[in-house]
């Protein structure tokens, strides 16, 4: 059983991962603490931006000699891959750690199993040390990498009355600045950034992170933008277009090929995914993002795209920005998604209420989704 001094360095390890939350994507954010042979704090560390070093490296090159005879506490299992960056095990062998204490275990084909060989070299494992508190963070990242799909998170912001813009069109702005500010801090820690093509249209989003400083981010990354465009009607003159971040357009089949060209001559990079109807096919667009990396998925509209969504059953967490005000006409949060009947509903979990300036934030998952 973890001591406690062991429960300490986890939850310790705990904020350490937190705050390598969209730095060290598409790797997962994780938090390590080497405690020396006297059972004190010898050193700690997270996850690096991809090519970087993991925690469990960070920490034990913090600790140095301290490492020896001492305890490696990690919020998710050594890895025991040797790709980009040597395997966290062989790492550990060498610096003479003799127990290794984790909260939860590695998906990953390659990388995970790492807990065996670390007891098959003598190391002591104890594993699920406070790991209810560890997948807070981490579980969107696991589901992806057992799924083979990006984990999928649906942000809206509306109205008391469900509401996401007024009878005439206008929507600027229905929330607050702290919820704004808010949802920047969602697209920091994604990997890509999703919204259909009535949005593009409607609002002429950039979809880029501006107001949640991230420091230890790499310099300039931004969150890829992908526009969900069946007939590849996004405008030329669309902020979506510039050049502060990347930018994917997925068609269908009827798009018009000079749209296509004219599209990439812009520098928008562009696949087509055909599905039913001319459609674009949502489940061959995450499996590509995934192939490209891409773990964690943000979706930010609308209604029509969020339903495709939804009745696709794709959606794993919503955070809704609620304002208090009523319109009591205008497009709703949700289009027709396919459900008949009460019994049908998707039922959801509430995670997370809080208040943000004058709105309320709700977190939830989708029941059954784990």
């Amino acid at each position: 059983m973890a001591t406690t001094g062991e429960q300490a360095a986890m939850q310790r390890a705990i904020v350490l991962a937190h705050a390598a939350l969209g730095c060290s994507n598409p790797n997962p954010a994780v938090g390590a603490v080497v405690l020396d042979a006297a059972g004190a704090v010898a050193g700690e560390g997270r996850t690096q931006r991809a090519g970087g070093n993991h925690a469990e490296i960070e920490a034990l090159t913090a600790a140095g000699d301290r490492a020896r005879g001492g305890v490696l506490v990690s919020t998710l299992e050594p890895c025991r891959h040797q790709g980009r960056t040597g395997a966290c095990t062989d790492a550990l062998v060498r610096a003479g750690i003799v127990r290794v204490v984790y909260a939860v275990g590695d998906p990953h084909e390659e990388a995970g199993g790492g807990a065996e060989e670390l007891r098959a070299a003598g190391i002591d494992v104890e594993a699920e040390v406070l790991a209810d508190e560890v997948l807070v963070d981490l579980q969107p990242w696991l589901l992806a990498t057992r799924r083979r799909r990006p984990h999928v998170t649906w942000k809206y912001a509306a109205t008391l009355d469900g509401r996401t813009a007024a009878a005439d069109g206008t929507s600027r702005w229905i929330t607050g600045p702290e919820s704004r500010r808010d949802v920047h801090r969602l697209r920091a820690e994604s990997d890509a950034v999703i919204v259909g093509i009535g949005t593009v249209l409607a609002d002429d989003t950039s979809l880029t992170v501006r107001d949640w400083p991230a420091p230890d981010s790499p310099p300039g990354r931004q969150p890829l933008r992908v526009v969900v465009d069946g007939k590849a009607r996004t405008p030329l003159s669309s902020h979506i277009l510039d050049d502060s971040a990347p930018t994917l357009i997925a068609v269908g089949e009827m798009a018009d090929e000079r749209r296509v060209k004219v599209l990439a001559g812009a520098g928008a990079e562009i696949v087509e995914l055909p599905g039913p109807d001319g459609r674009v096919d949502l489940r061959m667009l995450l499996a590509m993002l995934f192939d490209r990396s891409a773990r964690l998925l943000l979706v930010e509209g609308g209604a029509r795209l969020a339903s495709s969504f939804v009745r696709e059953r794709l959606v794993d967490r919503i955070v809704g920005y609620h304002a208090p005000a009523l319109l009591g006409a205008g497009p709703p949060v949700l289009a027709d998604a396919g459900i008949p009947t009460i019994g049908a509903a998707v039922r959801l979990d509430i995670c997370d209420v809080t208040q943000i300036g004058a709105d309320v934030r709700i977190t939830s998952e989708v029941r059954g989704g784990h």
